[in-house]
């Protein structure tokens, strides 16, 4: 479901897969190649969102704010299924992991990975090439060529995922 707030109505790019279950409102622009999957919400009322491109909104994430707080995520990110990002910051290149919590304030750096299942409180700030996990998140080490290799892999598969079912199924919003 595709729906206003307040007469603000999301901006989507035209190559950008939003599934037909997914719920996207009000204050949100989602750029060119993303993709916003199975039973997503997306609410932009009460401040703005904004994705990037090429970014991948996983089955059953959750995307919201606090007043005067927006959710911002940078291109290139994979955004893992069961994700909550309440007005954090994503930057380019990131990575968080299935059924992670990014609370108000909080700033993932670039290509920075977030173990599964972590919380990263609000106002905490993960440094870029770093992987930080636990309740709540530590930094544990730096990534690796192999880290790096996956996430690209990662983002690769969602783009092809995201335009098949764009352009080859009756399972994507259409405006």
């Amino acid at each position: 479901m595709i729906h206003h707030y307040k007469d603000i109505y999301p901006s989507i790019h035209d190559t950008a897969f939003i599934a037909e279950n997914a719920t996207v409102v009000g204050d949100v622009e989602i750029d060119e190649e993303s993709s916003v999957w199975f039973n997503t919400v997306i609410r932009g009322d009460v401040a703005p969102t904004r994705i990037g491109k090429r970014v991948s909104v996983q089955d059953l994430s959750m995307i919201h704010q606090s007043p005067n707080q927006p959710a911002i995520i940078e291109d290139d990110v994979t955004i893992g299924h069961q994700v909550t990002i309440h007005s954090g910051i994503i930057r380019k290149n990131a990575l968080i992991g299935m059924g992670s919590l990014i609370l108000d304030g909080a700033e993932i750096g670039e290509y920075a990975f977030i173990g599964a299942g972590s919380l990263v409180p609000p106002g905490k700030k993960i440094p870029p090439h770093s992987l930080a996990l636990g309740r709540p998140a530590k930094v544990v080490r730096e990534l690796t060529e192999e880290d790096y290799a996956d996430m690209t892999r990662i983002i690769k598969s969602y783009i092809e995922k995201g335009q098949y079912y764009l352009h080859h199924t009756d399972l994507g919003f259409k405006k």
